[in-house]
């Protein structure tokens, strides 16, 4: 433990946690055996952070919330899978990040600058990218993969081995039970597109030609009236000339669970 960390005394910290610099640890944390927190993070009070966990620099981790505790698969047998947390992330209140399955791979990730608002839950194998905002009360299932810039609004449900793409906002109260290309906004139950996600795409400086590129792949998809296969090469075509639309062309071949529609 290094020796400019912070710890109450009411908190516990196991044997063999591995706590960096500058940690605050506030009154009634528990912290495992087989975890690590990096250098400058905060956890305010009354959080659990267990099993094989590693949690990165300057995160700021809220009371209530658990990380790494056992998942909620029954087929789990209490293997020593993983959860990894990035740096510069806030967790808030009562959220609730479980462990991998050894069946889906034994890792449940999160990357950096993400925002996990109060009872949001990650369950076991999920992969989130960065700069990420799951509001208030959503809700991934298993194996659960979430690409970089995605919003998904309070309430929502987001069914087991679902992939949304970058750059996608789900609405609050949504059911997302197909896979959710890149620059999409979605909405309803079950969730289906209701347009680009203009405003995100130009908070994060993306060009008007990109922006009009990318809506013209839309309109391909899900306005044109054709089919999937008959889209396909025509989106190929734009994304040629506009490297943006790239990612839009080759979730197409990621997406498992099939495209909203």
């Amino acid at each position: 433990m290094d020796e400019t960390a912070v710890i109450h005394s009411t908190a516990v910290i196991e044997d063999g946690a591995i706590i960096g610099a500058g940690v605050r640890i506030g009154p009634y944390c528990c912290i495992g055996e087989n975890v690590e927190i990096g250098d400058g993070t905060q956890l305010k009070s009354h959080v659990v952070v267990s099993g094989h966990t590693r949690i990165g620099r300057d995160n700021i981790i809220y009371p209530f919330a658990t990380i790494g505790e056992d998942n909620q698969d029954l087929k789990y047998a209490g293997e020593p899978t993983l959860v990894e947390v990035g740096d510069r992330n806030r967790i808030r209140e009562s959220v609730t990040i479980h462990r991998g399955t050894v069946q889906g791979g034994g890792l449940t990730k999160i990357g950096s600058d993400n925002l996990l608002m109060v009872n949001a839950h990650v369950a076991h194998d999920c992969l989130i990218g960065n700069h990420c905002i799951l509001a208030n009360n959503a809700t991934l299932g298993g194996h659960v993969t979430i690409d970089d810039y995605v919003i998904i609004g309070g309430m929502c449900a987001v069914h087991q081995f679902c992939v949304i793409g970058a750059h996608v906002m789900v609405g609050g109260c949504s059911g997302v039970a197909q896979d959710v290309p890149p620059y999409v906004m979605a909405q309803g139950n079950h969730a289906s597109p209701t347009g680009v996600n203009t405003t995100g795409l130009q908070r994060r400086g993306f060009s008007k030609e990109a922006i009009q590129a990318i809506r013209g792949a839309y309109k391909v998809l899900y306005r044109s009236g054709k089919t999937l296969e008959e889209a396909k090469p025509e989106i190929a075509e734009i994304a040629i000339a506009h490297v943006e639309v790239q990612p839009f062309y080759d979730f197409i071949g990621r997406s498992t669970r099939g495209l909203i529609r």
